[in-house]
């Protein structure tokens, strides 16, 4: 595999939007409350992480009627130059996502000069936690947010890679939310029961040649890979995972300290739209049906 498919060039993130406190398509969890002030200054050393990476970060302005707009990592898949804009669907009782996307694909194609592809379908349903790119395949998880017509288009989107359909199990709202890539071909995976279901869908799907690191906690499995480093949540919200990744990983780490989106239920990688320009020519045909 082609390791220069995890350097990046750009990263979008979004400011964080009063609103979030109070509303949002994420459920808060039992007795929690969302402390905006604090929400905001681990925003700011996420960004700093960030640029200390050696990417060029774009802040979109926060939008009061977009609470979620902090998670960015949904609204968009970007490989090899090409951004697949997602369909977030609208949840029963719960605030529209769709004001979100203009803003997003403005930036992918004009600032950035991404390729732009469009869900060919509104029934096709989709969201960028879903879709975990490896390098030489891209797994999407089936989930309330993304269905089998919008997997199908991830797959129409990137035809030179395979794409193969994995289910996701609730607690979790997305695949990344307990498996992501640690590294080249490295997968890091939460133990629970849930994440282990889908874990095993993708070993009985024939990848082969990966290295999988298995952490207790779901929040520890999410991390981002980017420009030869690794950031992942601090040792206070994960302080298994961190030993873990501590006695396992070689090459350089960053510790972030995200606690108000995990409130939410969110992850450190839904915070985060990373951009590569690069483009990898490959020609693969797309496995999914």
């Amino acid at each position: 595999m082609d390791t220069t498919c995890f350097k990046y060039n750009f990263a979008l993130v979004s400011r964080v939007a009063s609103s979030f406190a109070v509303e949002s398509s994420y459920d808060l969890l039992r007795g929690q409350t969302v402390d905006i002030d604090a929400a905001r200054r681990e925003h700011e050393e996420l960004v700093d992480a960030l640029r200390r990476i050696g990417v060029d970060v774009i802040e979109l302005p926060c939008d009061e009627k977009q609470p979620d707009g902090l998670f960015v990592d949904d609204i968009a898949v970007v490989i090899n130059g090409t951004a697949l804009i997602c369909n977030p669907p609208t949840l029963p009782n719960k605030p529209s996502r769709q004001g979100e996307i203009a803003v997003v694909r403005q930036v992918l194609r004009k600032e950035i000069g991404l390729k732009i592809v469009e869900v060919d379908t509104e029934k096709a349903t989709v969201e960028g936690g879903d879709v975990l790119w490896t390098g030489r395949e891209i797994f999407v998880g089936l989930s309330t947010r993304t269905n089998l017509l919008g997997a199908q288009a991830v797959g129409k989107a990137f035809p030179e890679y395979p794409t193969v359909i994995v289910k996701v199990n609730a607690p979790a709202v997305h695949l990344k939310d307990y498996i992501s890539m640690a590294g080249p071909e490295v997968m890091s995976v939460s133990k629970t029961e849930w994440a282990q279901k889908t874990f095993q869908e993708i070993r009985n799907s024939g990848t082969v040649g990966y290295k999988y690191i298995t952490v207790d906690e779901d929040e520890a499995a999410n991390v981002i890979y980017a420009n030869g480093v690794l950031l992942h949540l601090s040792n206070d919200l994960i302080p298994k995972g961190s030993a873990v990744y501590t006695n396992k990983i070689d090459y350089p780490r960053v510790a972030v300290n995200m606690t108000e989106p995990l409130k939410r239920g969110g992850r450190l990688s839904n915070c985060v739209l990373l951009v590569n320009r690069v483009r990898h020519p490959k020609r693969i045909p797309t496995t999914a049906q």
